[in-house]
């Protein structure tokens, strides 16, 4: 892990929560002056920390109000398979996560529709349809209970440095 001390821990705290705060309330928030809070944030970004800046999207408004976690075991595990399987993957704008996995199934998916019926057209005309697939099975999610921005070990040192109210 790169080495961070508790003003670096307070920048990504703020950040993680309000990506588009101006410099000067970062600055405020942090107790830092503008200037040395730039070049931390530069040396951040250089070091690959911070990796980009993104809106936080909602799915449901957009075309995804289900999600669907899917467990796929491949025919083989092969390089090849496993190659023309993620490929099909990162082209379908449905999958919006595809984790390869240990365990009983080799990759679980996160797919986002707008309902059952867009769901299971993707299921039968797209991915089971695939040769590579031997077995497929689906969970719907009810409603996200826990979703996080922030890796572990920042949440522990957040805690240990928190970020005053207020400021």
């Amino acid at each position: 892990m790169t080495a961070l001390d508790k003003t670096d821990i307070r920048i990504l705290d703020v950040l993680t929560e309000q990506g588009r705060i101006s410099i000067s309330d970062l600055s405020a928030a942090i107790g830092l002056s503008q200037t040395p809070t730039v070049n931390r944030i530069r040396k951040l970004e250089e070091t690959g920390v911070i990796k980009g800046y993104q809106a936080h999207l909602s799915e449901a408004l957009l075309g995804g109000a289900i999600s669907v976690f899917t467990w796929v075991s491949l025919v083989d595990q092969k390089r090849e398979t496993m190659s023309a399987f993620e490929k099909v993957m990162e082209a379908s704008p449905e999958v919006m996560d595809c984790y390869l996995m240990t365990g009983d199934a080799d990759y679980l998916l996160r797919i986002a529709m707008s309902g059952l019926g867009e769901f299971e057209r993707f299921l039968t005309e797209r991915l089971a349809g695939l040769s590579e697939v031997r077995s497929i099975r689906s969970s719907v999610a009810l409603r996200p209970v826990v979703q996080k921005r922030r890796p572990p070990e920042l949440s522990r040192q957040v805690q240990a440095y928190p970020v005053k109210p207020g400021r």
